[in-house]
């Protein structure tokens, strides 16, 4: 199946036009915001195991976001990696800023930066599985429910899940006319507006529009040794719409109709040059938020459009479930890697970036990605003892990716400006499902789950690189092409027993086996200098599979007042596919561990003390470690200019196998090592306290995220890492049925945390976002 981007955008365009002519507003979401009422907290339904079901009953471990706490997330205009660090056990992190979120969950992750990196989590935007990093990144708007579901969840849901899901419902179309629309304005010109309008045309009709713009100015300067450009970086517009029409033939017959897209222009990833210095932790004195020092190009783009079709026949005891969707997406990205090489001798008072050895100026881009999938499924209606579920799931992707070397200024180690390097890469995916899927109550008390999926996957991998004449010849690598397959199908399953103790405890026990499919890597721009150094330079990534054991409780306490769920967990993840990022290149490694070993617990908790006081907490805590006595991987890949060739730029911490020859890395051994961007703890907690005043409330809403140590690679430095992150946020305003005043700060404190880096050729930092406050305003009718 093709479509073009053209037809897409133009088709969801007429639409939209259409529904603001035509459609009448439709009821705002009808939902407890706070998940607490007068007396105690209100029934949290999810769709964990694709069915509506009481949080409380269901055998995994899963938590669901508040709308207050996304309402307040989002104020700022933050993107989707605003959740980080707000549940048990998740981190977001991203060195391609809004383009390209990474998320982890409990440990499990990838820090590939490449368009074709296959993650571990996966993210689920109503019913259809995001597989693209660039589809990752799409909004959250106009929701109805975010569920984080942590442990293998490959049986009921797309593919390559064996961390778990981020699984986000949009508010559908509904029988009532309404609507809401809420804008904030903040800190840097910072604005966040959304909404949503729609209700019936007709009798069997319904349709919802929700639309979502996001803008900032420029606030970073740039520091030159010819002058300061005021307010270069940091901004961005970024735009999504989605059109949703419910048509019902007949009583037992629904087709639900979506289009999406987005539109985002602005500034790529700010890259800080040695703002880490070596044998210290943490930022140093070189560093400051508001100035950087680059002489490269910096810009970024993503159009996405999307468009998907969800039919349900109700043919009595079952119920038969068609979804299928396209995604179409173009992104580009350029950055000045190297944090502003012709800057090198800028005093550093003025916030000069130090010593860089060479440049480091790169774009990357996605020219071309179809995503196509098509679900079948068969789903049992009613409350008997026994309700199962069985499908097939089908995944088609095309993905072409251009990366391009840049020397904006030129130096001696590069041709005199423009792109002298060129690699192409072009992959072709493929992905068979066939699952199934019973639950049984074999009493009123006890009940037992089993799932399997049988998964078939294959993928095709193409790349060929081209370079300028003028490269000087003594760095020129040979030019040619270079293909791959991989293929792979396996069996995943999964089982759980469920015991409801009283009224107000259960408790659970969930045995789960999850897989990666294999996977490929070849941005080879600068490949290893061997006799082949094209195909050493394209590796290959084996099947990883998991094994979770899960355990726990979930428990309503205090006459409904408090909720307190707590899960304790371990994992043996096999052939685990792991990302060696930096090294002496600007390029990934694929590399296959033999195991690594995961345990940890997780808590959610809630509770109404008094009326109009609301309390959360979360809290995990996460062991990850690399077992394989063999494993190495490349680390600290510069030196220093400054006593060339024998220092190199990181104090590294694990056993060096090979030292570092001059701007060569050395080698490490990275055996017992937790695994990257794993902290070990991660805590999250929300108070909201109102106070009844004329036909609504005053309010104070605050929410924090804490996380503990995080290491940026593989190996272990003292410099590549950092020793905690804690930020918050207050909202304060008044609340009524049709509007809403507020103010608000995020990251209050100003936390300033270093949240990645580079290595490869000087002390390179990417940070957390910088402290923004508002106002915001909202209506609902």
């Amino acid at each position: 199946m093709t479509l073009s981007a053209k037809y897409l955008s133009s088709a969801a365009v007429s639409a939209l036009a259409g529904t603001l002519v035509f459609a009448a507003p439709a009821a705002a979401q009808d939902t407890e915001s706070t998940g607490a009422s007068e007396g105690g907290l209100t029934e949290i339904i999810v769709t964990a195991q694709r069915r509506e079901e009481n949080l409380q009953d269901v055998p995994v471990s899963v938590t669901a976001i508040s709308d207050d706490q996304l309402e307040a997330l989002s104020s700022s205009g933050q993107d989707i990696r605003a959740l980080s660090g707000r549940v048990p056990s998740l981190l977001v992190e991203s060195s391609f800023g809004r383009t390209f979120p990474r998320f982890y969950i409990r440990g499990l992750g990838n820090t590939d930066f490449d368009f074709n990196a296959a993650q571990p989590v996966s993210l689920v935007y109503d019913d259809v599985v995001l597989e693209n990093p660039i589809l990752k990144g799409f909004p959250i708007f106009d929701m109805q429910q975010v569920e984080v579901l942590r442990g293998p969840q490959g049986t009921l849901f797309g593919r390559n899940t064996p961390a778990g899901i981020v699984k986000f419902d949009s508010v559908k179309p509904g029988d009532e006319a309404g609507g809401y629309a809420r804008v904030s304005f903040g800190r840097f010109n910072n604005i966040n507006a959304e909404g949503a309008v729609g209700g019936p045309l007709g009798d069997n009709v319904s349709v919802r529009l929700s639309a979502l713009y996001q803008r900032q100015d420029d606030y970073v300067d740039n520091v030159l040794p010819s002058g300061t450009t005021k307010d270069a970086f940091g901004g961005y517009n970024d735009m999504a719409f989605r059109l949703q029409a419910a048509v019902r033939p007949s009583d037992d017959f629904e087709i639900l109709l979506t289009g999406q897209l987005r539109d985002l222009d602005g500034t790529a990833r700010l890259f800080r040059a040695n703002n880490f210095t070596r044998g210290q932790e943490g930022l140093n004195a070189n560093f400051d938020r508001d100035s950087v020092s680059v002489d490269g190009q910096n810009e970024q783009s993503v159009k996405t459009q999307n468009a998907s079709a969800r039919m349900t026949w109700d043919v009595g005891p079952v119920s038969l479930i068609s979804v299928t969707s396209y995604w179409h997406g173009t992104s580009t990205s350029v950055g000045d890697v190297d944090g502003g090489f012709g800057a090198n001798f800028l005093p550093p008072a003025l916030y000069g970036p130090g010593d860089i050895p060479f440049t480091a100026e790169t774009r990357d881009s996605v020219p071309e990605l179809e995503q196509f999938t098509q679900e079948l499924r068969i789903a049992s209606n009613g409350n008997g003892p026994v309700s199962y579920q069985a499908g097939i799931f089908y995944f088609d992707e095309s993905l072409s990716i251009l990366s391009e070397n840049y020397s904006t200024l030129g130096d001696p180690l590069n041709a005199p400006g423009g792109v002298n390097i060129v690699v192409s890469q072009d992959q072709q995916s493929k992905a068979l499902g066939v699952f199934g899927s019973v639950t049984v109550d074999l009493s009123d008390q006890l009940s037992v789950t089993g799932g399997i999926r049988y998964n078939d996957d294959e993928r095709d991998f193409t790349v060929v690189r081209s370079q300028d004449s003028q490269f000087p010849t003594f760095l020129q690598n040979p030019l040619g092409t270079v293909t791959r397959s991989v293929s792979d199908d396996t069996i995943t399953w999964d089982a759980s027993v469920a015991y409801e103790a009283s009224d107000d405890i259960n408790l659970y026990a969930r045995v789960a086996r999850g897989y990666r499919a294999p996977s490929i890597q070849g941005r080879i721009l600068f490949p290893p200098a061997t006799a082949t150094p094209l195909e050493d330079g394209v590796s290959v990534a084996g099947s990883e599979t998991i094994t979770s054991y899960e355990a726990g409780i979930k428990s309503t306490l205090l006459d409904g007042r408090a909720r307190i769920n707590l899960s304790g967990f371990l994992y043996d993840l096999n052939d685990a596919q792991l990302t060696a990022v930096g090294g002496n290149v600007n390029a990934n490694r694929l590399i296959n561990a033999d195991n690594v070993r995961g345990y940890g617990f997780e808590l959610d908790a809630e509770l109404v003390p008094v009326d109009n006081l609301y309390l959360t907490a979360g809290l995990s805590y996460n062991h990850t470690e690399i077992q394989d006595t063999g494993l190495t991987t490349a680390a600290c890949g510069g030196t220093r200019v400054d006593t060339f060739p024998d220092v190199s730029l990181c104090t590294i911490l694990d056993p060096i196998v090979t030292p570092a020859a001059p701007f060569s890395a050395a080698i490490v051994n990275i055996d017992g090592n937790r695994l990257p961007q794993s902290p070990r703890w991660i805590a999250n907690w929300t108070a909201k306290y109102a106070i009844p005043a004329g036909e609504g409330e005053f309010y104070v809403f605050t929410d924090w995220s804490y996380r503990s140590r995080i290491n940026f690679f593989l190996y272990e430095s003292v410099e590549f890492q950092d020793a905690s992150q804690l930020e918050g946020g207050v909202r304060v305003g008044y609340d009524t049925d049709t509007f809403e005043l507020a103010a608000f700060v995020r990251n209050i404190t100003n936390d300033t945390s270093p949240v990645s880096g580079i290595d490869f050729n000087n002390l390179t930092a990417m940070v957390n976002e910088p402290r923004v406050w508002g106002v915001s305003a909202g209506i609902k009718f």
